[in-house]
């Protein structure tokens, strides 16, 4: 009896239908809509299932290259700004941000990177890394990039 019950239970096993895969989008692709720096070869975001990965950014001013002046203060400030506006075209925001990385030139300047980043969390911090880099794109004091969630 046992036997019996033991290769009807095989059997069945054998018969059973796996459940079908889940098929995932494939991840999506988001160049710079900016003149000055569509041609550079990267994406300024991807997004991969409820997730955007943005490009570090710097504290370039919109529609140029060019840093914002002033030192890390404004250059922080700005480089924040651009991570978000770079969320926001693609639906989600540094309200959404889950990590952060932070790249600095000087990690002295570690504490004046942190008082303009408090400004654009105020509910939440995003897990975060911070380091230092032996030369930034474009002589930066400091580059961002995160990883927000925004589901499609």
């Amino acid at each position: 009896m046992r036997t019996l019950l033991l290769i009807s239970m095989l059997s069945l096993a054998g018969c059973a239908v796996a459940p079908a895969a889940r098929q995932s989008p494939p991840p999506e692709y988001f160049r710079s809509p900016a003149s000055a720096t569509a041609a550079l070869p990267f994406s300024e975001a991807v997004r991969a299932g409820d997730f955007l990965f943005a490009s570090g950014q710097i504290g370039n001013v919109p529609g140029s290259l060019d840093l914002a002046p002033g030192g890390i203060g404004p250059e922080a400030r700005q480089t924040m700004q651009n991570v978000d506006a770079v969320l926001k075209r693609h639906g989600s925001s540094l309200a959404d941000a889950v990590k952060c990385t932070v790249f600095l030139a000087d990690m002295k300047e570690w504490p004046a990177f942190n008082e303009v980043y408090r400004e654009f969390f105020p509910d939440h911090f995003p897990a975060r890394s911070a380091l230092g880099a032996n030369g930034l794109a474009r002589g930066a004091r400091v580059e961002v990039e995160c990883i927000a969630y925004a589901p499609r």
